[in-house]
């Protein structure tokens, strides 16, 4: 052994990270953080080779020694330059992030370290596709003032498949994809075509990445169908947002030994609630029921037992079922058709609690004072047999006319409905003293004929019966988050934290327009939220002041961080009541279990646990969006030229979103249609104001438009001032 050769070994086995590289992979290869010191001490860049020279990496090691580089390359700790050679990313005043395109061709980088988007400029653009990752160099500043990137290196390519239409034009074959964030056309080979015809919608697999001098080329794998073929926005949708909608063969084989029935050797260790009258209470459409509620008087005060379906009992960690759920992060309710996180066998069948059947469940037991404070609870595992399966309608039908059909169909379950309503109005009025936020919102149904076309759009009422379960599901979510605290047991907990230092500023500074003010100086609580609210619900723009208060808070996400939830106005709070749509609930079931069996559960990382549930319900309202969007312009494409009167949506650079009173749908009104004027757009006070006529149109305002077109490809509607 030469004395160089010698010299660079015993530089390897200075390496503090050797043992971990040996148990983990079975070889002491230089770990990435030793690479990365000796890389920052050379303080240049340099070659492959010579740095495993450096490193003491012999022939046998080269080909793992390669790929660690690569896999280093990949997650941007390093790069290699135009040379080849090997350099620091953190160095190169390099950032790292994700593309966001924009229909119009350009787009942002999205820094992951959280700092400012930058502009990406069409030519930097044509090299990547959206949600790409990347490095890339700030440039400059733009004319608007933005900061602009150049692209350094793509480090992920995310689109493999694409869904979109397929055209042909004089001779050539592209795809123009579904999600416009994507602007550049998919080249497909003739060849590769796959029976497709011109106008059909298909799915593309993307053989070639854009570069910076060529457009992307693909294959068509997958022909969906015309572009109005029934339920085609839906197919379209789940492929756009990749949400997985097909059962793995694992799956199938997994639920073909799931019995048909509740087994009695599966009642080990439950008590028995079969006798108690628990009842679920859901919409007329619903398929899976996962809650059931009972009430009785206890002293002054109240027993109140929430029975939610035991998934747990029949997905295991691990297993190829709670892989598929963990995939799907939750439901995607869709108008005609639901995508269920959980197979059918379970989520409409042996965790649905239907009537007349035993079911297993885990109990929240709770205690209720007579002012609405929960001053014991348990959790239990049990078994159950719901006594009615009920609709919001049958219940608030009910209570408002006990002598009524309703009422007399049901009458052995009355007086425990009755009961279940006193209690309610106890927690209302417990829930208006803690100061929890109320905002009023617009519900929308579609209702379908028979030729799955829309007949009408409907708004839907809340009812008394709504409330009443959402009170019931609040409360036992209080407890399963209060009951995992007090345990220590980690855990997924449902937060909202209050508006932004910045959004917090733009709200005062709106409100102080119309004379009002927000109380709770620099920080405000929902008691102060809902104090305004209070006082402002009689005003005529009563509207518009609470759109400007709800859009000042952040959104709501899963989080092992426990910073309360602002608009329930809770300490802390987390989701325990839907394990059969939502992940981070059958996480919290198993969490209880583990408390109850005196163990901890630990499923991995659970910061990382709680971002990808948070990313999958995102996408989920994504998907619906887009589909109802679509239904909508296709409900409206035979209306083009009637006029709707309707209210400011939305304010933006480029003109105003007015949503119509009669038929629940939005569109554009372009700022070239609002008349002969330059309007500037403010938007702290969400206006646009004309600079020679002064006229204004503000978030809120009423406005009387006539539609006058539809686009299906891009589900958009444009409207113009009806005068």
């Amino acid at each position: 052994m030469t004395k160089k050769s010698a010299t660079n070994k015993h530089l390897r086995s200075l390496d503090p990270h050797r043992k971990r590289e040996q148990a983990k992979y079975g070889h002491a290869l230089p770990s990435r953080e030793f690479i990365l010191e000796q890389l920052s001490r050379h303080g240049a860049p340099v070659p492959t080779d010579a740095l495993a020279a450096m490193l003491g990496v012999g022939a046998g090691e080269q080909e793992i020694f390669e790929r660690r580089l690569s896999a280093m390359e990949r997650d941007g700790q390093i790069m290699r330059n135009r040379k080849g050679a090997i350099c620091v990313m953190a160095k190169l005043d390099l950032i790292k992030g994700r593309v966001e395109g924009h229909p119009d061709g350009f787009g942002f980088l999205i820094p992951e370290d959280g700092s400012e988007h930058l502009f990406l400029g069409p030519k930097e653009m044509n090299q990547v596709l959206h949600r790409d990752r990347v490095v890339a160099r700030r440039t400059g500043t733009d004319r608007k003032g933005r900061g602009e990137a150049a692209i350094v290196e793509v480090l992920e390519r995310t689109n493999r498949r694409v869904v979109g239409r397929l055209y042909v034009e004089r001779g050539v074959a592209f795809v123009v994809a579904e999600n416009r964030r994507i602007s550049q056309d998919i080249l497909v080979p003739r060849e590769e075509l796959g029976g497709a015809g011109s106008g059909q919608v298909v799915v593309a697999e993307i053989v070639e990445q854009p570069t910076r001098h060529a457009q992307p080329i693909g294959r068509v794998v997958e022909i969906l169908g015309n572009y109005a073929d029934p339920g085609m926005e839906i197919e379209i949708a789940l492929r756009k947002h990749d949400l997985p909608h097909v059962l793995s063969p694992e799956v199938e084989q997994l639920c073909a030994k799931f019995p048909e029935r509740v087994l009695k050797q599966e009642w080990k260790g439950r008590e028995d609630l079969r006798k108690l009258p628990l009842v679920t209470i859901d919409g007329e459409t619903a398929r899976d029921f996962d809650d059931a509620v009972y009430c009785e008087p206890q002293g002054k005060g109240f027993r109140l037992v929430v029975a939610i379906a035991d998934v747990s009992h029949y997905v295991k960690p691990g297993d190829a079922l709670d892989r598929e759920a963990l995939d799907r992060g939750n439901s995607v309710y869709f108008p005609r058709r639901v995508i269920p996180m959980l197979p059918e066998v379970l989520s409409n069948s042996l965790c649905s609690l239907n009537p007349a059947v035993d079911r297993l469940c885990m109990a929240c037991d709770m205690a209720v004072s007579p002012r609405g404070e929960i001053r014991q609870y348990r959790f239990y595992p049990a078994v159950m047999h719901s006594a009615a399966r009920l609709t919001y309608t049958e219940v608030a039908a009910m209570l408002e006319n006990p002598g009524g059909e309703a009422a007399r169909r049901h009458r052995k379950l009355l007086p425990h409905l009755q009961e279940l309503y006193r209690l309610f109005q106890v927690l209302l009025k417990a829930r208006e003293q803690r100061g929890a936020i109320d905002f009023e919102t617009v519900e929308t149904q579609m209702i379908f004929n028979d030729q799955d076309k829309i007949e009408r759009i409907v708004k839907v009422a809340r009812n008394d019966a709504h409330r009443l379960i959402e009170e019931c599901m609040l409360a036992a979510n209080v407890c399963a988050s209060d009951f995992l605290r007090a345990h220590e047991q980690p855990t997924l907990y449902r937060i909202h934290e209050g508006p932004t230092p910045e959004k917090l500023e733009a709200l005062k500074e709106f409100l102080r327009e119309f004379g009002l003010h927000l109380t709770g100086r620099d920080d405000p609580s929902a008691k102060d939220y809902a104090k305004l609210l209070s006082r402002i619900k009689d005003r005529p723009d009563a509207q518009l002041l609470q759109t400007v208060m709800l859009r000042s808070l952040q959104q709501a996400v899963y989080s092992p961080e426990n910073v309360g939830h602002f608009g329930l106005a809770y300490e802390s709070y987390t989701h325990f009541t839907s394990p059969i749509r939502r992940y981070p609930d059958l996480l919290v079931h198993r969490a209880i279990k583990a408390v109850l069996e005196g163990k901890t559960y630990a499923p991995g990382n659970w910061r990382e646990l709680g971002a990808h549930c948070s990313e999958t319900e995102r996408r989920a309202d994504d998907a619906t969006r887009d589909v109802e969007a679509w239904l909508k312009c296709y409900y409206m494409q035979d209306r083009v030229g009637e006029s709707f009167d309707g209210t400011v949506s939305g304010v933006t650079g480029f003109g105003l979103f007015v949503a119509l009173d009669e038929v629940y749908v939005e569109g554009l009104v372009h700022i070239s249609e609002l008349g002969n004027d330059y309007y500037h757009f403010d938007p702290a006070k969400h206006q646009l104001l004309g600079e020679r006529t002064g006229k204004r149109f503000r978030l809120g305002d009423r406005l009387r438009v006539r539609v006058v077109r539809v686009d299906l490809e891009t589900s958009r509607m444009d409207f113009v001032p009806a005068d």
